[in-house]
């Protein structure tokens, strides 16, 4: 898996490739705590590349979404959703908890 963090004036933008599972969770959990402990909260992860995401990513996904809305902070968004990752998303009831953007370009224009 590899993991990269851009940062814009008004969000970051976290681009995976590969697979999100309980051996790179912990990896995929130190990126998104590194910009919030930055005191920055609103976050675009770009889920293009992403092959397949375990519980423990999807675990990440809600405690980082939960960090970044407290107190009205800001929120985690998702953009370039693969279907068969979309499919799981909408399995696990998380599709009602994070705004899904068609692309980089809106979600990181939400913000």
């Amino acid at each position: 898996m590899e993991i990269s963090n851009s940062q814009f004036k008004h969000c970051d933008l976290i681009t995976v490739v590969g697979r999100i599972d309980s051996a790179t969770a912990p990896q995929f959990a130190e990126v998104f705590n590194s910009i919030m402990n930055e005191g920055r909260y609103k976050i675009v992860l770009d889920m293009e590349k992403i092959d397949f995401i375990s519980s423990a990513g999807l675990r990440v996904l809600i405690n980082s979404q939960k960090t970044c809305k407290r107190y009205n902070r800001g929120e985690v968004v998702l953009t370039n959703v693969p279907p068969n990752i979309f499919s799981a998303l909408d399995l696990a009831g998380f599709t009602r908890l994070f705004k899904i953007f068609p692309d980089v370009l809106t979600a990181v224009g939400n913000f």
